[in-house]
């Protein structure tokens, strides 16, 4: 069972529930796994199978089909005012689960008819504080650092099949998802553009350097990252900045969903999986209590950076210093914490014999922070 699974069937009783996030994270298989394992009847319908589309399109279920589930029907043009026509009218009778790849998410940020009508979840990967109760932790972490965190590759533990697996999600992000939905017709510097992101996880991102390599303009680079990002291949970390006189607003840092997306080091492989842990935790609060999160990183104009930092409506949380094998508290840890005084401090450490407090810091390994709060998700 993955983690939103007993908060989308609370939610499934009071409304409809929409599903998105990547290709291929398990999105189709947690919706049969709920109309299987919860309810006594329902159907099942996929826009990508014609015998599906047709009986869909024709509202061809029983009235004793207690869940319907609707997967990849924002691929049908006029699937806002359907999906709304059926809820108004059958909404009683059925519950409603909607799942798609990251387009669902694009198309729900238009006019959005359907508001008020249902709640919004986004399923991400494996991750550090969630993997099957069958792997134990160090094979966990082993695997999320090798192969990564989707279903398929991760459950395979195979680095070569990850690696075919991979490519091939990737052709389909680009040939399909990103052709599909975005005016774009240079797909192959769009390709090239990832694939330099790939190798700079960690560091800032300035795109105007970039677009004098790839001689493109800075604007439709920028464009591309959004696009990148709608479609769950990456995520920006924006700093953040208290106001004061040596603050200074830095360009973003970008992560992948896929810790195998990386191309570089363990400590930068290391520093990904942090990132992808920490914010499918800042999304699982937002969408299940309404409030606002943001990931960011810290640095002024002295060079003094933290790795992470997060907010909650704005408001300081924790910060996170990242380190695969150094134990000592960093010095800009150490700063930021005296002087923003934030309720959590942390360093996680990759290869860290035992944990320790300094002050207000704690010294931690990855698995003793993240599998320590087992009912993180349960709450």
């Amino acid at each position: 069972m993955r983690y939103i699974t007993p908060h989308i069937l609370e939610d499934l009783e009071k409304k409809m529930v929409f599903v998105g996030g990547p290709r291929q994270v398990g999105k189709t298989t947690m919706a049969k796994n709920i109309l299987n394992d919860h309810f006594s009847s329902g159907r099942y319908f996929n826009w990508d199978f014609d015998e599906d589309r047709r009986a869909l399109l024709k509202k061809r279920w029983q009235n004793k089909d207690r869940l319907l589930v609707f997967d990849e029907l924002h691929k049908y043009p006029r699937w806002k005012q359907w999906i709304k026509g059926i809820y108004d009218v059958m909404g009683q009778d059925h519950s409603i689960l909607v799942t798609g790849s990251a387009r669902l998410d694009i198309y729900r940020r238009g006019g959005d008819s359907l508001l008020g009508r249902y709640h919004y979840w986004r399923l991400h990967p494996f991750t550090l504080d969630e993997f099957p109760a069958d792997i134990d932790k160090q094979t966990a972490f082993r695997r999320l650092m090798s192969v990564g965190g989707f279903p398929e590759p991760f459950i395979d533990g195979d680095e070569r099949q990850a690696r075919r697996w991979r490519r091939e999600r990737f052709d389909r992000v680009f040939r399909e998802d990103i052709r599909d939905t975005e005016q774009i017709r240079n797909i192959q510097t769009l390709r090239l553009f990832t694939d330099m992101l790939r190798e700079r996880v960690g560091s800032t991102i300035v795109l105007s350097n970039i677009a004098q390599d790839l001689q493109v303009a800075h604007k439709t680079l920028k464009n591309w990252l959004t696009v990148l990002e709608r479609m769950y291949v990456l995520f920006p970390v924006r700093s953040y900045v208290k106001s004061g006189p040596r603050a200074i607003l830095k360009p973003p840092k970008v992560y992948f969903f896929d810790n195998g997306d990386v191309i570089g080091n363990k400590g930068a492989r290391f520093e990904n999986l942090v990132a992808t842990t920490l914010l499918k935790r800042c999304h699982f609060l937002e969408d299940r209590d309404g409030y606002r999160y943001e990931l960011c990183y810290i640095r002024d104009k002295d060079g003094r950076e933290v790795d992470f930092a997060i907010l909650k409506e704005g408001r300081l949380q924790t910060l996170i210093e990242v380190k695969y094998t150094d134990e000592n508290v960093s010095r800009p840890l150490r700063y930021y914490t005296k002087k923003l005084m934030p309720p959590e401090s942390v360093q996680i450490v990759a290869m860290l014999d035992r944990p320790y407090d300094t002050g207000k810091t704690q010294v931690c390994s990855p698995m003793d922070y993240f599998c320590g709060s087992k009912k993180f998700y349960e709450g």
